[in-house]
């Protein structure tokens, strides 16, 4: 193919193939275009360069200005395995044992413990802040390619970061796009994953996957050498009631805090220490509401998907709830999200995960957004009397940018949606009540004041106002030096890809790592890759 004949000389590709293992995957006449206005044929590839193995997805389409003759559409590649340093499994799996004598040898939970504790001769070469989705999925990723990797998480269990949120939260992504790198969910699992549920999950996944991870530890001082290219960590950790003070150098530092930072609590709001209510809190300290609380009243600032979820329980426990919508917000049902976007790719019918994914991804995001804008438009389509309902009660409405939809809001700006489990029809039946349009001015004793001069009465305030750019979580922990070095997280560069997460992020030895359970599955593979690829000496870290 021509296309491919000016690749880097560097990654020169050997073999390209089609790949024609199962069905799903052979080459085949199909849709290009969500309304099927556009044929074009779709092939699944297999590829070889000399550093190692990938696949890949091609999509053809004919060009009418040019006699109708056939011409990619896109194309896309990606690095599956480096060779001489594939990952550890199937075939490669390790034996378990070592027959034969061996004597002092020590059994399996002797060097998991060794392992585990960075004791003797073990010292990790990445360190991976926040033992969530994001930092575990790494981690089972660096495993297989035999990195030395410690885990570290502030709470007191993995999962906490799940667990200790709010006491409804279930998971608005199906189980079919939650997979988890190495173990799928099993089959009797709920189509929605209660949050307790998960966390159990997690800690689970740590064990089967042997990844070391030290909770209830944070960072004391942290100190980069770009001579050696080393960090100098001081870690605090309680273990056994007792305090223990460890310093690592460690080549790599993955900050997997989250999909985004600190909580943006609005400091600047005049009279937060007036109030004289029963709760003012943002929404990521918000354990659930009182029990026997009828006719409290509970404002919510903030209409997403955390916001929706807090005012649907508390209007369940009685309260009179009023939602402070201050722009507008996506919203789009759950079922009908299942139902047109992922019908068929993440879905019980579906192909394997690691299929969906190829496919899901192969598009690159100024594409998928155009193409995006006519799922949105039916998804809209269906879900009509409900929009119409919220906008009839003072909801206000958006498509997302450029009217592409979810997904690109959600790499756009990381939130600015709610996929409905039963909070809009809430607002619909005036159940819950809206407050649109206006900015918090001031907090009062038992009332907020607004920017037009109106007044609501509160017992109870959550703000649920989203979170910081993980550049400020950086700062907090690292300090100023690295994070004016690095760049801002999430949105898109000058070529439409998300800037600065999974990849370079400015600062060598310091990456972002984060996003929904799905994105963590298929790019943890590729900062995976990246890292083995520097230790190894298959790759530079070239500063942009």
């Amino acid at each position: 193919m021509s296309v491919l004949k000016g690749t880097d000389q560097k990654c020169r590709l050997q073999l390209l193939g089609l790949d024609s293992s199962s069905d799903f995957k052979r080459p085949t006449l199909c849709p290009i275009d969500f309304n099927g206005t556009l044929q074009g044929i779709r092939a699944f590839l297999t590829l070889e360069t000399n550093l190692g193995c990938g696949r890949g997805l091609v999509k053809l389409i004919r060009d009418a200005r040019d006699g109708g003759k056939w011409k990619v559409f896109t194309l896309f590649t990606t690095l599956e395995q480096l060779k001489g340093h594939e990952e550890s499994i199937k075939t490669r799996r390790p034996t378990g044992v070592e027959h034969g004598s061996h004597p002092g040898r020590l059994n399996w939970q002797e060097r998991r413990n060794v392992e585990a504790n960075c004791e003797g001769p073990f010292e990790p070469t990445v360190l991976i802040i926040g033992a969530g989705q994001g930092g575990l999925t790494i981690a089972a990723r660096l495993k297989q390619l035999k990195i030395p990797t410690l885990i570290i998480d502030r709470n007191g269990r993995i999962g906490d970061n799940w667990r200790n949120r709010y006491h409804q939260l279930v998971l608005h992504d199906s189980v079919w796009y939650d997979h988890m790198p190495y173990l799928n969910f099993p089959p009797n699992w709920p189509i929605f994953t209660p949050k307790d549920k998960l966390a159990e999950w997690f800690e689970t996944y740590a064990k089967a996957l042997e990844l070391n991870v030290w909770t209830k530890t944070s960072i004391v001082s942290s100190d980069w050498d770009e001579s050696k290219r080393q960090w100098s960590l001081t870690l605090r950790r309680q273990s056994d009631g007792l305090d223990d003070t460890r310093t690592l150098h460690p080549r790599h530092v993955i900050q997997a805090t989250g999909h985004s930072g600190e909580p943006y609590f609005p400091s600047h709001i005049k009279g937060l220490d007036s109030f004289k209510g029963d709760r003012l809190v943002h929404s990521s300290r918000f354990t659930g509401p009182e029990s026997d609380a009828k006719g409290k009243k509970a404002v919510i600032v903030g209409c997403c998907n955390s916001g929706h979820d807090i005012a649907q329980d508390y209007y369940e426990h009685g309260y009179d709830v009023t939602m402070v919508q201050r722009s507008s917000t996506l919203v789009v049902s759950c079922e009908n999200l299942i139902g047109v976007d992922m019908k068929g790719l993440y879905s019980e019918d579906g192909p394997p995960v690691e299929d969906a994914d190829i496919l899901d991804m192969s598009t690159p995001n100024t594409v998928g957004a155009r193409l995006k804008v006519d799922s949105t438009k039916e998804i809209n389509r269906r879900d009509a009397p409900l929009l119409r309902a919220l906008q009839a009660a003072g909801f206000a409405l958006d498509n997302g940018p450029e009217g592409a939809g979810l997904f690109i809001k959600y790499l756009h700006r990381g939130g600015g949606y709610y996929i409905d489990v039963g909070a809009s029809q809430l607002i619909a039946d005036r159940k819950i009540k809206i407050k649109q349009g206006q900015e918090v001015e001031r907090v009062n004793p038992h009332s907020l004041t607004f920017s037009d001069g109106s007044e609501l009465e509160a017992d109870e305030v959550v703000f649920a106002t989203g979170y910081q750019n993980m550049r400020e979580t950086a700062r907090k922990i690292f300090g100023d030096e690295l994070a004016d070095r690095v760049k801002d997280v999430w949105g898109f560069d000058e070529e439409g890809e998300t800037r600065t997460m999974w990849r370079r992020t400015g600062h060598p030895g310091f990456w972002f790592f984060g996003g929904n359970l799905a994105l963590c599955r298929f790019y943890s593979r590729l900062l995976a890759l990246q890292i083995k690829a520097l230790e190894v000496g298959l790759m530079e870290y070239d500063v942009d």
